[in-house]
C-alpha cells in the first residue's frame, strides 16, 4: 500500500465552549510527521479526527480523496489506516493472536493462511510472537503497549496514526518502536504525536499545534532556525530573558535577546519551540 495522501482544511472541534481545534489546514503525504505540542494543545483531537473517531465540528478532511462524512468512505479508510491511541482499549480477556486475527477480519483479510501470517508478523515485528497464545490480561503494561503498535501496523496501512506511542515504555521497547517508525515511514504517511522534542526531532516534517492552531510546519532543521541568534551561555544567573536553565557545569543556558559579547551556540529544535511557546517558559 503507498502512502496515504491526508488533506485538511480549515478542521474545527469543539468540547462544549472549549474550542480543541481552530481552523487546522494539512497536506500531507509519506514519511514522518511529527506532531509537536504540550498537554492540552489539540494533537489527540487532531489525531482522533484524522482517524475517523471524531468528526470535525466544521471543516472536511480527505484522505487518499475519501471523505469520512460518508459512511462508505469511512469503512474504506478505517481499512486503510492504522490507529494507536492513547488507550488502546484492549479486551484483556482475549488471547493475543485471537485479538490481532478478529482485527485483521475487520479490516477484511479474508483468506485465512495469508491473515494468519499478517498477525504473525505484526506480533515478531513489536517482540510479541512468543506471547501470541497468552491473554492480554497476563502481559505488562509496555507489552500491552507494544500489542497496541502491533494491531496498528497490522496489514502495512498507508497511513499511521500514533498518539504518544513511547508512553510507558522502557529504553529497549522505544528502540524497537523508533525501528518500527523508521521502517514505515519509506511506504506510509505516519503521524506520530509527542510533548518532547527529542522525539519530534527524527521526524521529516514537524508540526507544532498550539493552543489548537498550527503555529509551525516544516523541517526539524528550519524549527531550530528559527532560534538562530538567540541562544547564549552564561556565567551568572540571567535575568530578563525568555528561558534559561542551568547546565551541569554551573553556568546558564539562555534564549532570548542576548547581551552584548555574550557567548552564543548553536540554536537547537528544542530551542526553536520554546520560543514559540512562551507559556511554557518563565
Amino acid at each position: 500500500m503507498s502512502p496515504a495522501n491526508v488533506l485538511a482544511f480549515g478542521v474545527t472541534r469543539r468540547y462544549g465552549s472549549t474550542e480543541a481545534l481552530r481552523g487546522v489546514d494539512l497536506a500531507l503525504q509519506g514519511g514522518l510527521i511529527t506532531l509537536l505540542g504540550p498537554n492540552g494543545s489539540g494533537k489527540t483531537t487532531l489525531l482522533r479526527c484524522l482517524a475517523t473517531v471524531s468528526a470535525p465540528d466544521a471543516g472536511a478532511i480527505l484522505i487518499d480523496g475519501l471523505d469520512p462524512r460518508h459512511e462508505s468512505d469511512r469503512i474504506e479508510i478505517r481499512r486503510r489506516l492504522g490507529y494507536l491511541p492513547q488507550d488502546p482499549g484492549l479486551a484483556t480477556s482475549a488471547r493475543v493472536f485471537d485479538l490481532l486475527d478478529y482485527l485483521a477480519v475487520l479490516k477484511r483479510h479474508d483468506e485465512e493462511r495469508a491473515r494468519r501470517h499478517l498477525v504473525y508478523d505484526a506480533l515478531e515485528r513489536v517482540g510479541l510472537a512468543g506471547r501470541a497464545h497468552d491473554r492480554v490480561g497476563e502481559l505488562s503494561g509496555g507489552m500491552r503497549q507494544r500489542l497496541g503498535l502491533a494491531q496498528a501496523i497490522l496489514g502495512m496501512p498507508g497511513l499511521l496514526l500514533l498518539d504518544e506511542p513511547a508512553a510507558g515504555l522502557d529504553p529497549d521497547e522505544r528502540f524497537r518502536l523508533r525501528e518500527i517508525v523508521a521502517e514505515r515511514r519509506h511506504a506510509a504517511t505516519v503521524v506520530v504525536s509527542t510533548h518532547l522534542t527529542d522525539e519530534a526531532a527524527v521526524g521529516d516534517t514537524v508540526l507544532v499545534l498550539l493552543q489548537g492552531r498550527l503555529a509551525f510546519v516544516g523541517a526539524p532543521g528550519r524549527l531550530a532556525a528559527t532560534a538562530a541568534g538567540r541562544a547564549w551561555i552564561q556565567q551568572h544567573e540571567p535575568v530578563d530573558v525568555r528561558a534559561s536553565w542551568r547546565l551541569a557545569d554551573g553556568r546558564y543556558r539562555c534564549l532570548g535577546t542576548p547581551p552584548p559579547g555574550a557567548t552564543m551556540v548553536d540554536s537547537t529544535l528544542e530551542d526553536g519551540y520554546l520560543l514559540l511557546t512562551p507559556s511554557l517558559v518563565g
